[in-house]
């Protein structure tokens, strides 16, 4: 008979369901044999073993959460009768670090520290060749897609901001889109201003040519209005793509990659397979010399610790605790408890209950290697390993950070079946589960339900990190085919 439930840790008081349960299903896991009292769905918990009211919830060894009334072995663990632990002082604790440096080295040795890329004039590398039409302000986007529709081998990249913005909210703005502009999958750039807005458009293009960066403006109100601001937006779009296209690959070491990694519409599943797949994918490119981003700062949240405890520094371990502390105040503060808040609907259908539960999960895509260093929103790593960036859990805007600061390409973990992309860099989805995979195969580039299938997740963590290197070689990604060009930045302050 195929094993129908799985217990991640020895210590855990849950196990998982690998196929729907009907009720009076006999299980047996791991030795210990429960009767299902009423239907389980795939992917979700069921208690092996009496939990009291106020009882700790075990998985991945930790605590998850607390029962707010007594569980009995083989009913079904969820919202209706657990709830978060952050009120009794729950979150993981870091236990002795176990080493898989023999594996990785393994691992390693049979793979390439090379790929063909794109060496720009301030020494980084692309993995792509874009001409792209950016907008300064969200005033000139008819402009950008009309520019865009005529030249379709551009990217065109309208968005809201640029105007109506304060402080530090429009200077983050600034630093995001010339971040793109600047961008190592970017050859050259067609900047779009209207020129009464309040970014400093000009400014910015007069920054950019000084950095060396191929670009040519267009300000709207000065070149006589919308359809003059096309004309000469399409022929200079044109001639960028000529000179461009004399651009040629080069063999280039892994260690010029930096990868962001993110997970989006989890699943009970996707701290399983897919998150700790991409973090063996993630632990070889550190080996071998590059740049790993793990951003998403809410996800984080019953789990810090085991991060902090991670840090290279003590500094850089109190940053992280102190910018999951920072964010859950801002949420309190507009009444809002991000644990009641968290998982999202589609996360909780899929099989996660607490925070704390898919937090544990997250974590697992940013690999085992110490942290380096911990980073302001957008904000391009100092340092090569693994680093830390400060965004919200929104993917969208957690993405358009990591690739302003630098992320030449997007490991991308989903459960439940996320499509979105990037404008100017490629995103890999990889699928937590083989339903999914099959249910979506025009938006999954790889499957890591073949773990629950008895694939061992270092092999599947091998395949993401080849596959990568083909990514950044040039072979497109489902989302680049889609047109998947998602972008969005984190916002600071208030509108005026």
């Amino acid at each position: 008979m195929p094993q129908r439930a799985l217990r991640l840790h020895p210590r855990d008081n849950v196990a998982l369901a690998l196929a729907p349960l009907p009720p009076d299903a006999e299980v047996v896991v791991e030795g210990e044999r429960v009767r299902v009292l009423k239907p389980i769905p795939y992917g979700h918990k069921f208690a092996l073993r009496p939990i009291p009211q106020g009882g700790q919830v075990i998985k991945y060894g930790h605590p998850i959460g607390r029962a707010i009334r007594p569980i009995a072995p083989g009913e079904h663990v969820h919202v209706h009768n657990v709830t978060s632990g952050r009120d009794y002082g729950d979150a993981a604790q870091p236990e002795e670090m176990r080493s898989g440096a023999s594996s990785l080295e393994e691992l390693v040795s049979h793979l390439s520290a090379e790929f063909p890329g794109y060496r720009r004039v301030d020494g980084r590398v692309g993995v792509r060749n874009h001409v792209l039409v950016l907008a300064a302000v969200h005033c000139v986007n008819g402009v950008v897609e009309r520019i865009g529709r005529a030249v379709p081998e551009v990217i065109a990249l309208p968005h809201v901001y640029g105007c109506s913005q304060l402080g530090e909210d429009l200077a983050q703005t600034r630093r995001v889109l010339e971040a793109y502009a600047a961008h190592p999958n970017v050859g050259a750039t067609l900047l779009v201003g209207l020129g009464c807005e309040a970014m400093p458009t000009k400014e910015m293009a007069e920054r950019l040519r000084e950095r060396g960066v191929l670009l040519e403006l267009v300000m709207v109100q000065e070149v006589g209005g919308s359809r003059a601001a096309v004309e000469r937006g399409v022929g200079i779009a044109r001639e960028l793509l000529q000179e461009v296209a004399t651009a040629r690959r080069e063999p280039v070491p892994v260690s010029e990659l930096i990868v962001g990694v993110e997970c989006g519409g989890s699943d009970a599943w996707s701290g399983v397979t897919a998150n700790p797949a991409v973090g063996v994918a993630a632990d070889i490119l550190v080996r071998l010399g590059g740049t790993v981003i793990l951003s998403e700062v809410t996800e984080f949240i019953g789990a810090e610790r085991l991060l902090a405890a991670r840090a290279s520094t003590p500094e850089v371990g109190e940053k992280i605790l102190q910018a999951v502390a920072r964010r859950e105040a801002v949420a309190r503060e507009m009444g809002v408890d991000l644990r009641g808040a968290q998982p999202s609907p589609g996360n909780m259908a899929g099989g996660l209950t607490t925070i704390e539960e898919k937090s544990l999960g997250a974590i697992a895509k940013g690999g085992t290697t110490p942290i380096r260093e911990f980073l302001p929103y957008g904000r391009a790593p100092t340092a090569k390993g693994l680093v830390v960036m400060d965004t919200s859990g929104n993917d969208l805007e957690s993405v358009t950070a990591m690739v302003a600061g630098g992320a030449q390409v997007v490991l991308f973990t989903t459960g439940r079946g996320t499509p979105v992309g990037n404008p100017i860099a490629p995103v890999i989805k990889v699928a937590s589960n083989t339903p999914l995979y099959e249910r979506m195969r025009d938006d999954m580039d790889l499957n890591a339900g073949v773990v629950l299938e008895g694939e061992a997740i270092p092999e599947v963590g091998r395949r993401i990190f080849e596959h990568l290197l083909q990514v950044a070689a040039g072979q497109p990604t489902c989302a680049e085919r889609w047109g998947h060009r998602e972008f969005a930045i984190e916002p600071l302050g208030p509108r005026v």
